[in-house]
């Protein structure tokens, strides 16, 4: 498990994290949201030992992560500004990975190499940017830790690259309970690999919580009625838990918190001409969220 307990992060009069507290499970893949500048590469520093946090406190199973290499050596961390050697292949950065991880699996990095059809003799300046991403990829997974660390690790991706890094990672929570992180500014790349969600904006945190509980409570319904019918239903449904109700028409759009059961009687008893109720994507979750909690979210993420 990693605790993140009132983390705060200055540098000089500039203060990119501000009291932010989490828990991660082992074994979950964690979704980091937030725009640029939100805080979330400062918060994976921190995670991984390379930053001091000015206050509060990181710990992983119990132990503190800073100045600890026995603690970092279960830590992988792959940056979005990825560092290879100068002049190096990825066979180079292998030999350098095997020489700090003891973990390292000679037999997983030859996997994964012939998964991405990357060539390990080839100096990996040459690469494109996505085969860079797949080479750090495959240089971190092979080193076997207990987590994960992944700055816009998808970024860059072709679709068919990032369905296989997604398999991927999920199969190694499955097999070796794992924790992996996912931090990325795009809510789409990550709806579909996370577990648990957090989203971080001028460095704070301003929501946290499991996928699936949030989507279970909260649901958007598209409905039409008989013309005659409009300003009737329209003051029928304020009886809702309403997030938004948009009206075009005879059309309403309507995202609501409770139960899916309850929310179709109600409707079904408004007798509509037409219902239908639409899954929401995280982005329309996020943006429900914050509204609520009178947050002005106009920078849309995604």
């Amino acid at each position: 498990m990693i605790r993140i307990d009132s983390v705060t992060k200055d540098f000089e009069e500039v203060r990119s994290l501000d009291k932010v507290s989490v828990l991660i499970e082992n074994g979950s893949i964690f979704g980091l949201i937030g725009s640029n500048g939100s805080g979330k590469s400062t918060l994976l520093r921190i995670l991984c030992g390379i930053y001091k946090p000015t206050d509060g406190d990181v710990v992983f199973d119990g132990m503190p992560v800073w100045e600890d290499p026995a603690v970092k050596q279960n830590i992988v961390y792959l940056s979005d500004d990825q560092y290879f050697l100068p002049h190096c292949t990825i066979y180079d950065m292998m030999q350098l990975y095997k020489s700090v991880y003891p973990t390292f699996s000679d037999e997983k990095y030859k996997e994964y190499l012939n998964l991405f059809g990357l060539d390990d003799k080839r100096k990996i300046a040459t690469f494109s940017k996505g085969m860079q991403k797949q080479a750090s990829f495959l240089l971190g997974l092979s080193c076997r830790t207990q987590y994960v660390l992944c700055d816009e690790t998808l970024d860059g991706l072709d679709p068919v690259m990032r369905r296989t890094v997604c398999k991927i990672v999920a199969e190694e929570v499955a097999d070796r309970n794992i924790t992996v992180i996912f931090a990325s500014h795009n809510l789409k790349e990550i709806e579909d690999i996370c577990d648990h969600v957090a989203l971080l904006h001028k460095g704070q945190l301003l929501f946290e919580a499991g996928l699936d509980d949030i989507k279970l409570g909260i649901h958007k319904i598209q409905m039409s009625f008989e013309k005659e019918r409009l300003e009737e239903v329209k003051t029928e449904l304020t009886q809702l838990d309403t997030v938004s109700l948009e009206q075009r028409g005879s059309l309403f759009t309507v995202i609501a918190r409770g139960d899916e059961g309850a929310l179709s009687d109600f409707i079904g008893s408004l007798h509509p001409v037409f219902v239908e109720f639409i899954p929401l994507t995280l982005e329309e979750i996020f943006i429900a969220e914050m509204e609520e909690r009178g947050y002005d979210f106009s920078e849309k993420l995604g």
